[in-house]
């Protein structure tokens, strides 16, 4: 029988990412001047206020070269929070910066005299998840609703058309699937989106023209984006809920407070999966929140792309200080492919300790695998933290890959190991 699954994305403007942004801005500016810096950001934003806190472990040339007003600012503007009559604008709005220095107690159990026995910066359990609905190895409700959000964004910074469109937004995407597990259709389609008052006054006018520009302008932008298997899934069937509150003029920080680390769902699977029990946005890599989440994609996205199995969902822990993970689990929900010499299935247990051998899962080699000291935060901080195309940013004249863990690079060792043909892989 067939079922539903929704995720939902929010826009760069949303106040929540508001915060994130500036808090993985603040990262990049400090590992500019210094790759070795510890930063830990929170970031609280409100109606014409900003409140920055955290812990900061840098070298002098950061420390003298950061400016975090600055940087807050530019932040707000890019993302188009720039006049007064939003209640939170770049120019005005008031920025309280209450950084510190790292607890020393925190750092002696994370820096090693070898830079190879670095220890995790915290305990926990992180969660990495591919599948084979999308060619970036995405499920697909997440993936429409990101790029629902991405192309509403791009129409509001080109002015041509919609110039309404205020930055704060959100959307949300239901599928139905078949018994299984193939995506049959798009059952429904949730868009909010913040707009200027209408100059007529009528808002009864403004709403019906958002949802007339919504199916008519950007869908078919957005279908133009999607490979032909997922335009057949846009029906003429599809349930549209446009702005189903109503007016949605007061939005934003002035709408609504933002902090750092509340969109984990949308920064990861949308729902699908798991996802540990800490946030990514505003913490360099020395904590494992971070980057063992990327490293734990990189693992289930190269498994699904090898051919090991069709859905794959990884996990590993560690102890605070301690190199070493403490555990390493990989559910494929038999969907797994690859068997014995005896044409017995291997065991997703059996499965797992082959990944434990191929990829070293200590805090520093994924630092090292990724380029997780340079300053590529920022690309990672609206729209998903998974599923992006690896590239490049140039930051004071240098250049830094981006998405390293979204590569195929391990698809060829895992075939080899696992004794898969090119027949039975599916690369992207």
């Amino acid at each position: 029988m067939s079922y539903l699954f929704t995720s939902e994305s929010v826009s760069e403007g949303h106040p929540d990412k508001v915060a994130d942004q500036i808090s993985d801005a603040i990262i990049d500016a400090f590992l500019t001047y210094d790759s070795t810096a510890k930063v830990a950001c929170e970031t609280f934003v409100t109606t014409g206020l900003v409140v920055i806190g955290g812990e900061i472990k840098c070298n002098a040339e950061a420390k003298a070269n950061v400016d975090v007003q600055s940087i807050t600012r530019g932040v707000i503007n890019r993302i188009g929070y720039n006049k007064s009559e939003y209640q939170f604008d770049a120019v005005s709005c008031g920025i309280l910066n209450a950084l510190h220095e790292q607890s020393s107690d925190i750092n002696q159990g994370v820096e090693r005299a070898n830079e190879e026995d670095q220890g995790a910066g915290d305990q926990g359990m992180m969660f990495g998840y591919a599948c084979r609905e999308t060619d970036n190895f995405m499920p697909l409700p997440l993936e429409l609703s990101h790029l629902l959000l991405k192309e509403l964004s791009a129409i509001r910074k080109e002015g041509k058309k919609m110039k309404y469109l205020r930055p704060d937004a959100k959307s949300q995407v239901t599928i139905q699937y078949s018994d299984k597990g193939k995506p049959e259709k798009i059952e429904t389609i949730v868009i909010s989106t913040q707009h200027d008052e209408p100059t007529d006054g009528n808002d009864d006018k403004m709403l019906a023209k958002i949802k007339d520009d919504m199916i008519n302008i950007l869908i078919p932008r957005v279908k133009k984006l999607v490979p032909a298997r997922v335009k057949k899934l846009f029906g003429t069937d599809i349930k549209f809920h446009i702005n189903p509150t109503g007016k949605f003029v007061i939005g934003g920080p002035h709408g609504d407070t933002g902090l750092t680390g509340r969109k984990i769902i949308v920064d990861t699977y949308g729902g699908r999966g798991a996802h540990g029990g800490g946030a990514f946005s505003g913490k360099d890599s020395s904590k494992v929140d971070r980057s063992a989440a990327y490293a734990t994609r990189h693992i289930a996205k190269n498994l699904v792309a090898a051919g090991v199995c069709d859905e794959a969902l990884v996990q590993v822990a560690y102890a605070i200080g301690v190199a070493q993970p403490v555990g390493l689990y990989i559910n494929t929900y038999n969907t797994a492919k690859v068997r014995h010499a005896e044409s017995r299935k291997l065991t997703d247990g059996e499965i797992a300790e082959k990944v434990a051998a191929i990829f070293d899962m200590r805090p520093s080699a994924i630092v090292k695998r990724f380029g997780l000291k340079n300053p590529i935060y920022s690309e990672t901080a609206a729209y998903g933290h998974m599923g992006r195309t690896p590239g490049k940013v140039t930051v004071n004249s240098k250049v830094y890959d981006t998405f390293g863990w979204e590569k195929l690079d391990y698809v060829d060792t895992l075939k080899k190991e696992f004794k898969i043909t090119e027949n039975e892989s599916v690369m992207a």
